[in-house]
């Protein structure tokens, strides 16, 4: 593929085709590929990840859970080790929202280092999109049901990344929840 610049805009093109069409819950109706953009950004930009596997990951992540994206194709293209942490945050959609949020919990503590930080960003993406904006229909008990739950999540991640851990823990405070 070449340099490891061409490596991430193949995962951003293809992460786009597949999101195409797709928007976020806010108001606003935000196109999906923000939000694997923006999770990246963060790995990136506040958490100094350099690890291209891992910001490809981050670019891909909700492929397979939201797409027809099959994870041998995710392996054809960005290779074995990109699908297995892709593979290890994506949830099963056959299984009820609440055991997925269950099992998102469990598995937290022992994810690999990369589907951590993955997770960790992807968290704290989410957590500022609900402090930005509520969602279309969302409660604002919703919304703080949501922070408990993901602080939850971000409790078995620890030790990954201090400075996206303390950014989750500013959010956290702000709402009255600790780590």
């Amino acid at each position: 593929m070449g340099s490891e610049a061409a490596a991430l805009l193949e995962a951003v093109d293809f992460a786009a085709r597949k999101h195409k069409g797709q928007r976020r819950k806010d108001p606003e109706g935000t196109p999906f590929i923000n939000h694997p953009i923006g999770v990246a950004r963060i790995l990136a930009h506040e958490a100094g990840v350099t690890d291209i596997v891992v910001l490809q990951a981050a670019l891909l992540h909700d492929t397979v859970e939201d797409t027809d994206t099959s994870f041998s194709e995710i392996e054809e293209l960005f290779g074995a080790e990109v699908r297995r942490v892709v593979e290890e945050v994506t949830d099963d959609k056959t299984l009820p929202k609440a055991e997925r949020k269950r099992l998102q919990v469990e598995r937290a503590a022992g994810s690999s280092p990369r589907a951590k930080l993955v997770k960790l960003a992807d968290k704290l993406y989410n957590l500022r999109d609900l402090n930005r904006c509520t969602p279309e229909g969302w409660s604002a008990e919703r919304v703080q049901e949501y922070f408990r739950w993901a602080a939850r999540v971000v409790a078995g991640l620890r030790g990954t990344s201090s400075p996206l851990e303390a950014a989750l823990r500013r959010l956290f405070e702000e709402r009255g929840l600790a780590l």
